[in-house]
Formats: C-alpha cells, structure tokens, sequence
C-alpha cells in the first residue's frame, strides 16, 4: 500500500538502513516522497516501534542499486524531515583502522572526517532551485557533528542489551565505491581516526542543516586493508559479517529509538543551527 499523506505517513524518527530494519514489522506503510532535489533512494517505510512512528529509507535503494557516490543524500535527508522526522539514526559499516576495532565492534562515532570529493553536501548554496525557491548562503556550526542525546542512548542501550559499543571515535568517510589502498589505511590509521566508511557524510551535515538530532552507529565489518596483513578487505567479507551481525543491529536500533526522547524536549545543539541565520527557502 503506498500512501502520501495522512496519518499514516507521519513519523517522528527516521532510519537509514537496509530493508531488514523494518520488513518484519506488522502495517508497514509504504510512502513515495517528492522533494525539491529529486527523488530519494527509495519510498519510506513507515512502522511503528515501541509505541513511536519511525521512518526507514533504504540508504543504498531496495535492491542496493546506488553506489555511496551516487545517493541523493540531500533528497533522502529532506524526505526524513517532510515526514515529520526530527531524530534520525544512521547505521553504517565501516571497516576498522585500529586492532581492537575488529568485525563484530560497534562503535558510536563523536567525530567525523570528510574525504569524499563530489558529494553536494549543503542545501545553502545560493542556487534557485527547479521550484523557484533560492537558498541563502548559511554557514552552520558542525564542529561537534552528531547529537550528544542520540549517541548517548544508542550507547547505553547498546551495553544494556550486552553489546559493548565503543562510546567515541572518528569515523573518516571516503568517495568510495572502491576499498582503500594499504597506504590510505595506513595514513588514515596514522591520524588517529578511528573506522573508515563510504556512508554516513554528507548525511550528519544535512541533518544539522535541517536541525535534524542525526547519530551515526558503526559496524566493523572487516579490518580495513593497513590493519590487516591479508588480501585486502573483499565485499563478500563484508556483506557476512554484517549479515551475522544484522538481528542485532536491528535489535539495538529498536531500543534506542525507544530511548530517544519526545520532540517536544529536545534542547540539544542540533535543535537551532541557524542561529538566526535566514535560510531563504521553506525548511520541511
């Protein structure tokens, strides 16, 4: 059933993650979104968990048909937000930079590093879009970029429930859709970050622009090619280690949405990052 409008395509909290987030849950609405950049990766799944409405939207596309450069971030970001989705939790895999972030590890990043190249990653670029509407040029703050109250539930919920999440690091995002070269690890490693991925950015930043609470929860699916002494990471390592570990991945993001707390008390750094600033288009 696929629905436009009305109650049941409203949420409160959105998820970008894969189709074995929602496709157990009972009454499952699908919703298609227009937005003003275009088609998101998918329709929106709309469900309910733990009592609260919660928006999926496969990152990558149903059939995990779009590569990491290639996802409307700012279309899937602003369809969250249409719905009426003000939190949103981004499950990623990541591949680990350091021994003891082995596959298996959540990590619950604080700290983000951007080494894609060709990402659209504002909404504030003074071009009129196809609507009419011209956005102002905005500078938001993002030096802390994801919200203190998402990764503080997702990390007490995740030791609640026996998984041992890694509470902080820096999760570098490159272009993709290829792995990193030994020297690359080696280097990323060699700063001090933590978990290297292709997803996650420019998904923190838009979410801030759109005052959005946005925290990212990594999986390490593999040990990234300068941490190992094998062939490499291999996407067959990757897709079976995140296939063992999706239940409980699954299982943690559920209670963590329970834990989130209602729109109406969010006083969070995400809630005004304009801060007075004009945007010149209407914000969903």
């Amino acid at each position: 059933m696929v629905e436009s409008s009305g109650a049941q395509a409203q949420a409160e909290i959105g998820v970008i993650g894969g189709s074995g987030f929602y496709s157990f849950l009972d009454d499952v609405t699908e919703v298609t979104v227009d937005t003003p950049y275009g088609a998101p990766s998918d329709s929106l799944f709309i469900g309910e968990v733990a009592g609260r409405r919660v928006a999926f939207l496969p990152r990558h596309g149903r059939k995990h048909h779009l590569p990491p450069h290639r996802i409307n971030y700012r279309a899937n970001l602003w369809a969250l937000a249409a719905v009426g989705a003000r939190q949103v939790l981004g499950p990623c895999a990541v591949g680990g930079l350091r021994a003891q972030f082995g596959p298996g590890t959540l990590l619950i990043p604080d700290q983000l590093v951007d080494r894609t190249k060709g990402r659209v990653q504002t909404y504030f670029d003074g071009e009129t879009r196809a609507d009419g509407q011209a956005p102002n040029v905005v500078h938001v703050t993002f030096a802390d970029p994801y919200c203190p109250v998402g990764r503080s539930a997702a990390i007490s919920t995740a030791r609640a429930g026996g998984w041992d999440a890694v509470d902080g690091g820096t999760l570098v995002v490159v272009e993709g859709p290829r792995f990193s070269t030994r020297a690359e690890s080696l280097w990323h490693a060699a700063q001090g970050w933590s978990v290297v991925g292709m997803t996650g950015h420019p998904e923190a930043v838009l979410a801030r622009e759109l005052g959005l609470c946005y925290t990212s929860l990594t999986l390490v699916t593999d040990l990234d090619a300068g941490a190992d002494t094998g062939d490499g990471v291999s996407h067959e390592e990757v897709l079976e280690v995140f296939a063992a570990n999706v239940g409980r991945m699954r299982d943690v993001l559920f209670d963590v949405v329970k834990a989130l707390p209602a729109d109406s008390e969010r006083n969070c750094l995400c809630v005004n990052p304009l801060g007075g600033q004009e945007p010149g288009i209407t914000l969903p």
